[in-house]
């Protein structure tokens, strides 16, 4: 068999049920098709990270999903995000750009930004 890595962003709050008189800690979880269920505290967390103090790699995941991605010290309005050229674009591969209050212009990265553990994923 193949080995397979799930990549999907969930909204999630720790929530704890009752099983006879006892209590299990986990997490409530929405899915993006409003599907709602529990799951079990270790199995979540195996599964899961916050969407705030991730990698660059995890970041671009979800850039690849419509999502855009920041810094925190950087400007709030200041996010990459991905663009995948049609046929009617005048590039023809993918690229990352910077989306701001004064426009849209190419991303270039620095090592320090690729580096770090601190990106958020923003809508």
């Amino acid at each position: 068999m193949e080995r397979y890595i799930g990549t999907k962003i969930i909204e999630a709050e720790p929530m704890s049920r009752s099983r006879g008189d006892k209590a299990e800690d986990g997490y409530k979880v929405r899915y993006p098709d409003g599907y709602e269920s529990w799951s079990p505290k270790d199995v979540f967390e195996e599964a899961y990270r916050k969407a705030s103090g991730v990698s660059f790699g995890l970041a671009l995941e979800s850039m690849k999903k419509g999502k855009g991605a920041r810094l925190p010290k950087w400007s709030e309005d200041v996010i990459i995000r991905a663009q995948f050229p049609d046929e009617h674009s005048k590039m023809t591969a993918p690229y990352l750009y910077v989306e701001s209050r004064f426009g849209r212009v190419p991303w270039k990265e620095t090592m320090i930004e690729l580096f770090s553990d601190e990106w958020e994923i923003v809508e």
